[in-house]
């Protein structure tokens, strides 16, 4: 069967798994016209390229480049920000960002905040006891991780409609929404608001230190760690959009795989202690980031394919994970999997600052649910998903119980 080069189909976007067989079984290096780049699905060659130096992460300057001058200079505000976004950038720049930022999100400090991210799951479902319907993103699976980070960074949770706001619109750029035309000036329009509003508690802070993540940057500027201001702000944004963006994903994809996988529903709720190993199912299994873009910064080859400098690569992690090589049975669902050694949070330097914060949010999250939601199943069989080619995110997820 011949491989088809829309991946967003609405075919491939409702379920991208046939489409990512078909590719690593016959074109695991695929150059792919209408996208206009390489699609890899193989895990051994995803693990490679998030490796190799011979790859960028900076997809904002080839992108710049690639727009008319007027254009170009209309979304110049919005480059500015997200040229200095970590996940962007490449060594050295990359390494002193993140060596600043990763004191935040140390496995230590991290479990430090299982007791406050347990008490916001139960007022949250608290909220929720006398309903019998919820729609579980918007009434939960949202406002968790946006609370935790904006506390975590030192936001007032009370503002987070705003971030929400903000990074909806964000999220038309940096996942690139297909179908919407004004996405890049709509996104900057939140992007710059969201800057403003940023500005405000950074300088409050610079007055009057607390003890959150923006007074640890503004400390860091202070001790001639090279962070600039226009760093600082950047960072927060990454870290607001970040922090909670795909973690609402994956504690929605997450219930829904259990809702479709009764037995092993039944598996976890008897046995709360397989939460461990049945997150990092739930990521290989359909985790929150599909695919990464990386540039070629000079010609490389792979498989016998020859990549030239300039040319873009789309590293799937989606396929990378359901790699029969790498998993056996890799479209079943099974949270007792081990070892587990997926790449759903990237590899290598670029692997997520976030990870320990994510898992820790989904386990207290899932097992909490299972426990308070009795009876808990899909209100509809008529889902939707975010028609992007790197996220994987569901539109809502109605659910009784």
């Amino acid at each position: 069967m011949p491989v088809h080069d829309d991946l967003s189909a609405p075919e491939v976007i409702a379920d991208p798994y046939p489409y990512f067989h078909q590719l690593r079984a016959e074109d695991p290096v695929h150059w792919n016209p209408k996208w206009g780049g390489w699609i890899l699905t193989r895990y051994d060659d995803v693990q490679w390229a998030f490796q190799d130096r011979r790859l960028s992460a900076d997809r904002m300057t080839p992108f710049m480049r690639g727009l008319p001058p007027h254009e170009a200079e209309e979304l110049r505000p919005s480059f500015d920000i997200f040229s200095r976004w970590m996940v962007f950038t490449d060594p050295p720049t990359h390494t002193r960002l993140r060596m600043l930022v990763n004191k935040a999100f140390t496995p230590r400090r991290v479990e430090g905040l299982r007791s406050r991210i347990q008490a916001i799951v139960d007022e949250l479902l608290d909220a929720l006891s006398d309903r019998r319907q919820i729609e579980l993103i918007r009434d939960f699976a949202y406002i968790l991780p946006v609370t935790v980070i904006a506390e975590l960074l030192g936001v007032p949770p009370h503002d987070r409609e705003l971030i929400k706001r903000c990074s909806d619109e964000i999220t038309l750029f940096i996942f690139g929404a297909i179908g919407v035309e004004d996405r890049r000036q709509r996104a900057q329009h939140a992007l710059l608001e969201l800057v403003a509003y940023l500005r405000g508690i950074i300088e409050a802070r610079r007055r009057a230190p607390r003890d959150d993540l923006i007074s640890a940057l503004l400390a860091a500027k202070e001790r001639d760690d090279l962070l600039s201001e226009e760093e600082i702000i950047a960072t927060c944004v990454l870290i607001l959009f970040g922090g909670h963006e795909t973690t609402t994903n994956l504690i929605s994809s997450s219930v829904l795989a259990l809702l479709r996988h009764p037995d092993q529903m039944r598996l976890l709720r008897d046995n709360p202690q397989l939460i461990t190993t049945a997150v990092e199912e739930f990521l290989r299994y359909d985790g929150p980031s599909k695919a990464m873009v990386r540039f070629a910064l000079e010609d490389c080859e792979l498989r016998g394919k020859q990549i030239r400098a300039g040319q873009r690569l789309l590293l799937v992690q989606s396929a990378a994970n359901r790699d029969p090589e790498q998993f056996p049975d890799p479209d079943r669902l099974d949270i007792t999997r081990q070892p587990n050694p997926h790449v759903a949070f990237g590899y290598g330097i670029h692997f997520c600052l976030g990870a320990p914060l994510a898992r820790l949010e989904t386990q207290i999250a899932i097992n909490t649910i299972l426990r308070r939601l009795p009876g808990l199943r899909l209100a509809t069989e008529h889902l939707e998903w975010h028609p992007t080619i790197v996220s994987r995110a569901l539109t809502a997820l109605p659910v009784a119980f």
